[in-house]
Protein backbone atom coordinates (compact mmCIF):
# COMPACT_ATOMS: atom_id res chain seq x y z
CA UNK A 1 0.00 0.00 0.00
CA UNK A 2 1.57 3.64 -1.11
CA UNK A 3 1.73 6.21 1.67
CA UNK A 4 0.00 9.77 -0.25
CA UNK A 5 1.97 12.24 0.02
CA UNK A 6 0.56 15.61 1.44
CA UNK A 7 1.10 18.77 0.58
CA UNK A 8 1.82 22.37 2.02
CA UNK A 9 1.28 25.43 0.00
CA UNK A 10 3.24 28.92 0.40
CA UNK A 11 2.38 31.10 -1.57
CA UNK A 12 4.55 34.14 -1.63
CA UNK A 13 3.01 36.75 -3.43
CA UNK A 14 1.23 37.60 0.01
CA UNK A 15 4.79 38.23 1.30
CA UNK A 16 6.03 41.75 1.87
CA UNK A 17 9.75 41.83 0.52
CA UNK A 18 12.19 39.07 -0.11
CA UNK A 19 10.53 35.83 0.29
CA UNK A 20 13.57 33.66 0.73
CA UNK A 21 13.75 32.91 3.96
CA UNK A 22 10.11 32.39 4.44
CA UNK A 23 10.57 29.55 1.82
CA UNK A 24 13.83 28.30 3.49
CA UNK A 25 11.82 27.95 7.03
CA UNK A 26 9.36 26.30 5.02
CA UNK A 27 11.52 23.93 3.98
CA UNK A 28 13.13 22.91 7.46
CA UNK A 29 9.42 22.15 8.13
CA UNK A 30 9.04 19.77 5.61
CA UNK A 31 9.05 16.17 6.60
CA UNK A 32 9.96 13.34 4.26
CA UNK A 33 6.33 12.44 3.01
CA UNK A 34 5.86 16.10 2.48
CA UNK A 35 5.91 18.48 -0.71
CA UNK A 36 5.58 22.22 -0.80
CA UNK A 37 3.94 23.84 -2.88
CA UNK A 38 5.58 27.37 -3.95
CA UNK A 39 3.50 30.31 -5.70
CA UNK A 40 5.36 33.08 -6.48
CA UNK A 41 4.37 35.52 -9.23
CA UNK A 42 7.43 35.04 -11.28
CA UNK A 43 9.73 31.94 -11.60
CA UNK A 44 12.49 31.35 -9.34
CA UNK A 45 15.22 30.45 -11.04
CA UNK A 46 17.48 31.00 -8.05
CA UNK A 47 15.81 29.33 -6.11
CA UNK A 48 16.65 25.90 -8.09
CA UNK A 49 20.47 25.59 -7.38
CA UNK A 50 19.82 26.31 -3.62
CA UNK A 51 17.28 23.54 -3.50
CA UNK A 52 19.66 21.29 -5.50
CA UNK A 53 22.50 21.75 -2.93
CA UNK A 54 19.83 21.29 -0.10
CA UNK A 55 18.83 17.31 -1.95
CA UNK A 56 15.69 18.63 -2.71
CA UNK A 57 13.74 18.20 -6.38
CA UNK A 58 11.41 20.50 -7.81
CA UNK A 59 8.90 21.01 -10.36
CA UNK A 60 8.20 24.26 -11.64
CA UNK A 61 4.72 25.04 -14.23
CA UNK A 62 3.46 28.45 -15.28
CA UNK A 63 -0.20 28.71 -14.91
CA UNK A 64 -2.27 31.69 -16.19
CA UNK A 65 -1.96 35.06 -15.46
CA UNK A 66 2.18 34.70 -15.18
CA UNK A 67 2.06 32.76 -11.66
CA UNK A 68 4.71 29.72 -10.89
CA UNK A 69 3.74 27.33 -9.12
CA UNK A 70 6.63 24.78 -7.72
CA UNK A 71 6.57 21.94 -6.34
CA UNK A 72 9.47 20.68 -3.78
CA UNK A 73 10.51 17.63 -2.24
CA UNK A 74 12.47 15.87 -1.04
CA UNK A 75 15.14 13.73 -3.49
Amino acid sequence: MATESTERTLDVREIDGPPFDDIMAALEELETEQRLRLIAPFEPKPLYEVLDDRGFTHESREREGGVWHVLIEHA
